[in-house]
């Protein structure tokens, strides 16, 4: 599976730019990658005081994702400030938004004729809405106020793509390993992570990155931002992918602005798995809510 990485600047509160940041980007990819994952908040940046930000899930951000999912063939992933009611009303039900992560993925093409044409892509045009699975965050992050606007995930997903299985973390939930754990040795495939982490804690960032895919026996990509936030931090990504012998498929130096394609091997991962069966010996627990 080829799971793109989109490392770049987050315009501060600003939706429309970053939606077209976001389909110039993931355009570019047909044909070259299965999923593009962005940056946590990618239409925002970290507004965790920005109720007025937050759309429901037939808002624009979502269906305009939809959209580019369909006319590129690619999955995309991140997550955005989700409210259960309408914008006008979400400053009034601040303790129901959550930090959705999400996983849009393209419908299959049927035997439509139609085409739709988008700057450097041409691609039959399927006969259904592209699909959507959710994983809100689980870890809200009260140093920079998050649980005082937004509420935790009760439970955790796997994502299902291509036949492969995914485990999302938006970022602080890579700090917490038992929510990552895989247990069975076969929950998951790939940890998918995407964050606004800043550069004084970058040094946490790379480690629990390495940990996570360690004792999970899993592939890793993880995706950060750079640039400034309206907050005054600064973001010098380090976002990576690693394999199962914990050797980087790709990485971004400081404050490096891109894209990157990882090749994960599947088949690979599983075999290695198979040889050197690690989670058989893990310690059995029952998360609670």
């Amino acid at each position: 599976m080829k799971i793109a990485l989109l490392q770049y600047p987050i315009a501060w509160a600003d939706k429309e730019t970053n939606l077209r940041y976001a389909e110039e980007r993931i355009a570019a990819l047909a044909g070259k990658a299965d999923v593009a994952v962005l940056p946590e908040m990618f239409a925002t940046g970290f507004c965790t005081d920005h109720p007025e930000l937050a759309e429901t899930m037939d808002g624009d951000i979502i269906r305009r994702l939809q959209t580019l999912a369909n006319q590129t063939g690619v999955a995309i992933v991140s997550s955005f400030i989700c409210s259960p009611v309408a914008n006008s009303e979400a400053s009034n039900t601040r303790a129901k938004l959550t930090n959705r992560g999400f996983m849009i993925k393209p419908s299959p093409i049927t035997n439509s004729s139609e085409s739709i044409h988008y700057p450097l892509v041409q691609r039959p045009l399927p006969n259904s809405v592209a699909s959507i699975e959710v994983q809100d965050k689980r870890h809200l992050y009260a140093h920079g106020g998050e649980d005082l606007f937004f509420q935790p995930a009760q439970e955790r997903c796997i994502f299902e793509y291509k036949g492969v299985k995914i485990l999302l973390l938006v970022c602080y939930d890579l700090r917490f390993p038992v929510w990552a754990r895989n247990q069975s040795g076969s929950d998951y495939d790939i940890i998918l992570v995407v964050a606004n982490w800043p550069d004084i804690r970058i040094q946490y960032w790379d480690a629990l990155i390495a940990a996570r895919a360690t004792e999970n026996q899993c592939y890793i990509a993880a995706v950060n931002c750079v640039g400034n936030d309206g907050m005054g931090l600064h973001y010098n990504g380090h976002s990576v992918a690693y394999d199962t012998r914990l050797q980087p498929i790709v990485s971004f130096a400081d404050d490096e602005e891109g894209t990157k394609i990882a090749d994960f091997d599947i088949e690979k991962l599983h075999h290695f798995r198979e040889v050197l069966p690690l989670w058989k010996d893990i310690d059995r627990f029952e998360l609670q809510q």
